[in-house]
Formats: C-alpha cells, structure tokens, sequence
C-alpha cells in the first residue's frame, strides 16, 4: 500500500514537481494550497504524513500545526524558506516532528518522511516500560501519567522511549539522534534540546529541576528510574 502525505504549499511548481517525484517513488502527494483547506483535510485524516510549508498565503503554517496538534498526532515536517534556526525552534516547540529548509532536494525529503514512517511502524515485543507513575507503552506508542495519556509527537515518543530504554547511561545529543532518525546530528543543531523541554512538560518533569530527565552539562542526557 503506499503512503499518503498531504503537502500544504501554495507553489504550484513545487507541489506538481513533488507529487511526480514522490509519486514515482511509492507515495501519494495530495495537495492543499492554503493553511484552512490544509488544515480542514489534515483533521479529516486518512494521511500517514503531512508536509506543511511555515509561509502560506491565509493561515500561516505555525498556527496550522498549532490547531491541528490539538486533535491529531499525524506527523508533520515543515518547510521553512529560510532554514531560520528560530523557525525550526518555533516548529518543534508546536509539535513538528522534523523539518527542513528550502530549497531542498526532494531525495531528503522522502528520506525524513520515510524515517518518520518508520518510527511509527511495528509494535515493540517488549511492551511496557513502567517508572513509579509513569507508563511508557511501546505497543500502543502512548505515554501515560498516573493512568492519564500525554501527547508527544512521533518523533518525542521515540526520543523518550530511547533513553527510557537506556535508563541510568548517559546519552549524548548526538547518540540521541543518531538511534532515533538513524543519521548524525548536525554541528550546532539544538533541536534535541527542543523536544527534551516538551518531553518534560508532557510528563510533568520539572524544567527547573527535573527528577526524570537530567541534563548533563557537555555529556547530554540520563533517564532516571
């Protein structure tokens, strides 16, 4: 079966280049032009990705990704004109999963989908990892605090389950990365700082003083049992 991405991109030529490309390649590119329709078709569901440009001509795209988060996890890759570091922080902080600047080679962009895609695929055999009152379910890809679910993106789950995983062994920024999208960390990308703060505030780990995610100053990352 193939795979469903919806792209919200009011460039016509781009959008017509990606869906021959991507489609050549095993993946259906349906196309909203607009930040309404795009998100009206996002909530609709039915995609296994959404592609979301950051400027769209009626409803700019962090406000799409900001409405749609409250009632769908569908992953999502932005595209920003100007690979802004400030962008990417602004997108990660609404619940993008990755993102990328443009322009930008459509071979990338099949390589960041195909690796979300496959961060959601096959249950784990293992199951359940429990911490006091905190549930990580790799079945079912939830987390649950005290019997209550808390939203993290696909690329979230993923990074808490890697250091759940790895409980009380230091991992750094890099390894971090590198075991969830399969590729190295860029010099200087903060990005996996980014995700850390939302992990916390999902799980109602202390910023100022966290008990479950501490961070190691030029180490990275523990997970505490």
């Amino acid at each position: 079966m193939s795979d469903r991405v919806l792209l919200v991109d009011d460039d016509d030529r781009l959008a017509a280049m990606l869906a021959t490309w991507l489609g050549q390649r095993g993946v259906v590119v349906e196309r909203a032009p607009d930040g309404r329709s795009g998100l009206a078709r996002a909530r609709a569901g039915g995609f296994d990705a959404v592609v979301l440009d950051v400027m769209l001509p009626d409803l700019e795209g962090f406000e799409v990704l900001r409405q749609l988060r409250a009632t769908s996890t569908v992953p999502v890759v932005m595209l920003t004109a100007r690979g802004d570091e400030l962008d990417r922080i602004v997108g990660l902080e609404l619940g993008a999963d990755d993102y990328l600047p443009k322009p930008f080679n459509p071979r990338e962009l099949l390589a960041r989908i195909k690796a979300i895609l496959r961060r959601g695929g096959a249950p784990s055999a293992t199951g359940l990892l429990r911490f006091d009152d905190l549930e990580i379910d790799r079945d079912a890809r939830q987390v649950r605090v005290g019997g209550e679910a808390r939203p993290l993106t696909g690329h979230q789950f993923e990074l808490l389950r890697v250091l759940a995983e790895n409980a009380g062994k230091v991992l750094s920024r890099a390894q971090l990365m590198e075991k969830v999208r399969g590729e190295e960390l860029e010099a200087f990308d903060r990005s996996i700082d980014v995700h850390i703060s939302r992990i916390r505030a999902a799980i109602g780990d202390d910023a100022k003083s966290p008990r479950r995610i501490l961070t190691l100053r030029g180490a990275g990352y523990v997970f505490t049992r």
